[in-house]
């Protein structure tokens, strides 16, 4: 299993990316963090795109973002080819966005979700597989 992740945010959602980082390293993940790098007011493309531009390329299997309402960066991930980002605020949606989607960005909102939803989220997304089947056919029409 390959345990590297990106990681990135804007200001809204710096304190959870932070939160999460140490949490996710101890369970052995090797993260590159895209940023922000404060909770100074920052624009969110700047952030989702390089982070998304690695998952597309292949560099990194999967990515984590996160935003005020998860909303901004992920319209701006899905713009890559290749790259299949879903808001999730519960644990059922990370696991539907990864068995049925084969989703490989997960967007949180951090506006509205705990530090432990958070971190129930994210396990959901990073430990649940794509089911493939039936599912194969859809993802495989999703790119333009």
């Amino acid at each position: 299993m390959n345990k590297q992740l990106a990681i990135g945010s804007d200001h809204a959602g710096f304190a959870y990316k932070e939160m999460l980082k140490p949490w996710l390293e101890a369970q052995g993940y090797q993260l590159r963090d895209f940023g922000a790098y404060s909770t100074d007011s920052a624009d969110y493309p700047d952030f989702a795109h390089p982070l998304a531009a690695a998952v597309a390329s292949g560099e990194l299997p999967q990515g984590i973002l996160i935003c005020g309402s998860a909303n901004g960066v992920c319209i701006t991930a899905n713009k890559h080819q290749g790259v299949r980002a879903a808001i999730a605020w519960l644990p059922e949606l990370a696991s539907l966005a990864r068995q049925h989607n084969n989703a490989n960005v997960l967007c949180l909102p951090a506006r509205f979700v705990s530090e432990e939803q958070a971190r129930e989220i994210t396990t959901e997304f990073l430990n649940t597989a794509f089911e493939g089947g039936r599912h194969q056919n859809r993802v495989g029409k999703i790119e333009c």
